[in-house]
């Protein structure tokens, strides 16, 4: 029998412990990612043999289909539309409900409650929110005189629409943002006082910059969801009208299920790996510029 150094059995019995994650990763997530990757060197339509392409999936996309182009517009949009206005709303609520007001823990959970609903569930309820005869917004809007636009049905107000609607979710947000503001030091505001720092100068000199771990967080993963978004378009819209919400998700999951190009849809799936994982480096060189960590200087150097 083989002695095993404490060291050695402890690695041993580590690898054992993690091995059924390891086993699980292996099978659900990197063997269909590289299945997914083979597949977009493919022509496959589930029901008939595979067929050799190379690269002319990802040449297709560039250059012969409009929709990809489309979906690319449409996404990014709704990323300009709907990430700034969500970092914003969350913050601004995290400030409110750092006040010392009655019934706070109340409010807080009033305001976190939405983001853990289910999405479907959201979506449609705010079909009926949305609807251009008989929604709850347009009947809001026509009490101070203002004619509702078609929301859903017009191509011009749909994506706007879901950007509005995704400040629903801000809650996920805002409990992150409070966190971060309960642990930002009191000296810090004693000392901006005394130097004659009023309310905004406070906010932008001192929670700002002590908070920014936290607004850089939920910049990367509000980016990453941004990018894969995908069930709210596809409950309410569909794409439509005139493909003015075809999200890329969405352009992804037609070419998959609806027509079964199950290899330029996996090509389609790796290109948008590639575009999130570009955006995510470039949050993370640009952080080097305004995110502050404590006990370091800016920039990153100690």
């Amino acid at each position: 029998m083989v002695k095993l150094s404490p060291a050695r059995r402890e690695a041993l019995w580590a690898y054992l412990l993690i091995s059924p994650w390891i086993v699980g990763f292996i099978i659900w997530t990197a063997g269909p990612m590289l299945a997914s990757l083979f597949l977009s060197l493919t022509e496959y339509n589930v029901v008939s043999p595979l067929r050799w392409l190379g690269l002319a999936n990802y040449s297709s996309a560039l250059f012969s289909d409009p929709l990809f182009w489309q979906s690319l517009k449409v996404t990014f949009t709704y990323a300009a539309l709907s990430l700034p206005s969500g970092l914003a709303v969350g913050l601004a609520v995290a400030l409110l409900l750092n006040l010392n007001v009655p019934g706070l823990s109340v409010w807080r959970a009033i305001y976190y409650l939405p983001s853990v609903i289910s999405g479907v569930a959201v979506a449609v309820l705010w079909q009926y929110v949305f609807n251009p005869r008989f929604g709850v917004l347009n009947w809001a809007l026509s009490l101070v005189g203002i004619k509702g636009p078609g929301w859903l049905a017009d191509p011009k107000w749909a994506l706007p629409a879901l950007a509005i609607m995704s400040l629903w979710g801000a809650g996920g947000g805002m409990v992150l943002y409070l966190a971060a503001l309960q642990s930002v030091p009191t000296a810090l505001y004693d000392a901006a006082k005394v130097d004659g720092a009023g309310a905004w100068q406070r906010l932008r000199y001192v929670t700002l910059p002590m908070i920014s771990p936290v607004i850089f967080f939920n910049l990367v993963m509000g980016t990453i969801g941004t990018f894969q978004y995908f069930t709210n378009a596809y409950v309410m819209t569909q794409g439509g009208p005139t493909n003015a919400t075809l999200f890329y998700n969405l352009h992804l999951y037609n070419n998959a299920f609806r027509y079964f190009r199950m290899g330029y849809a996996s090509a389609l799936a790796w290109m948008l790996f590639v575009i999130i994982l570009l955006l995510t480096l470039l949050i993370f060189r640009s952080s080097t510029v305004w995110v502050y960590y404590e006990g370091q200087l800016r920039g990153g150097r100690g």
